[in-house]
């Protein structure tokens, strides 16, 4: 879904180098390059001495993925206890592919491992917990195009390792979702009634895990950013996938107005529906005072929302699955160092990105291209949503 008008293709952009922030007790560090993430998720999973809980979305079966599942082996065969949960609409990974961790002594489960009520349910989140005491979480997933450089068109990600009494919060979570996932008659209104009333809160409540899935009523991440959206005065959203609906486009509208949004949003993905379904609302966005521009240097994937001093991170796109649909944590955290510190990291990606001004919005809102627009907003804030909503909740 190209369009005619070409982006700009910034030769020079290089992943910045990792950097750590301590906040509200929390000690993170942020890894945007490809290949410190991969060898900060192998350190971690080789550090483990007696538990190490991982889940992931999308797990391949390529380099990285035989390195993981290596590591993971190792670790069993040393006696920590192991426990993979995948998403067996994500992942490709066989069970031929997992027996070795199985013979290692690993426990591998699949979330919706079958046609069932809760099948287009999507497991998209992705954390690994060590001895409940470090961890690490974001958006990427085991496949090697997520640690990949910008030069050979990896995706754009961050992964988080996250040290402090938040990753108690992780493990509860990651505790609930086993249950679900190793139990064939889970009933689905307890997920449900799971999502619309978990959250973990630190004891000065600057900092919460918030959860997004199927429930009837709004997820506590959905919850969360709405009210933020409808009191916050400084928005910053660097999003791999940015659709949401009307309610919500019109409080950041209303942000917008007061001059200080900067949105900055995917040139390049695995899927052009989702690019013209975000430039379907460039007009909407860029009348009402948003700054609008398109990261080009290679695939986007990363999902950081800044929102005065507020910072979410985690595996939550913006748009109608991950705000009401899929299974996805985020991190809330309310730092003013921490929020201007990761306004500078967006700042950096703007100076790699094509500005969407008014008048190149225009040259590029053909007949023809806003038509293709349009149909993929259609396509994944409407089918997709309605489909599946009604599949698995029989609304």
């Amino acid at each position: 879904m190209a369009d005619t008008a070409t982006a700009a293709q910034p030769t020079h952009f290089r992943d910045p180098p990792p950097f750590a922030v301590r906040a509200q007790g929390q000690s993170l560090t942020f890894y945007p390059a490809g290949k410190d993430r991969r060898q900060a998720l192998m350190d971690l999973v080789r550090s483990a001495k007696t538990t190490l809980d991982v889940c992931f979305y999308i797990f391949a079966e390529d380099s990285v993925s035989v390195e993981l599942r290596d590591a993971l082996c190792d670790a069993a065969k040393r006696g920590v206890k192991v426990t993979l949960i995948i998403d067996r609409f994500g992942a490709s990974a066989s069970d031929e592919f997992l027996q070795p961790f199985v013979e290692s002594g690993g426990t591998y489960l699949c979330f919706s491992p079958r046609w069932s009520m809760r099948y287009l349910i999507r497991n998209h989140q992705k954390m690994v917990i060590a001895d409940n005491k470090r961890a690490m979480f974001g958006g990427f997933n085991i496949e090697d195009d997520y640690f990949a450089p910008p030069e050979r068109n990896g995706w754009n990600d961050i992964g988080i390792r996250i040290e402090g009494d938040a990753v108690q919060g992780l493990s509860d979570w990651f505790g609930r979702l086993h249950d679900w996932t190793d139990d064939d008659d889970a009933h689905f209104r307890e997920i449900k009634k799971t999502v619309s009333d978990w959250e973990w809160t630190s004891q000065d409540g600057h900092a919460r895990w918030l959860v997004g899935g199927p429930t009837r009523g709004l997820s506590t991440w959905a919850r969360c950013v709405t009210q933020d959206l409808k009191e916050g005065e400084k928005l910053d959203i660097f999003m791999a996938y940015f659709s949401p609906p009307y309610t919500l486009l019109k409080r950041i509208a209303r942000v917008a107005k007061k001059g200080q949004t900067r949105l900055l949003m995917a040139a390049k993905s695995d899927n052009g529906a989702t690019i013209g379904a975000t430039r379907s609302l460039y007009s909407y966005l860029l009348k009402r005072g948003a700054k609008i521009w398109e990261f080009s240097p290679c695939k986007l994937h990363t999902k950081l929302l800044v929102l005065d001093d507020a910072v979410y991170v985690g595996s939550a796109n913006f748009d109608m699955r991950s705000l009401y649909l899929n299974l996805e944590i985020m991190l809330r955290i309310e730092d003013k160092a921490l929020a201007e510190r990761m306004r500078d990291f967006v700042t950096e990606h703007i100076e790699a990105s094509e500005h969407i001004t008014p008048e190149l919005h225009k040259k590029r809102a053909t007949i023809w291209n806003r038509i293709r627009w349009w149909a993929g907003w259609v396509l994944v804030s409407v089918i997709d949503y309605t489909v599946a909503r009604r599949t698995n909740l029989g609304f």
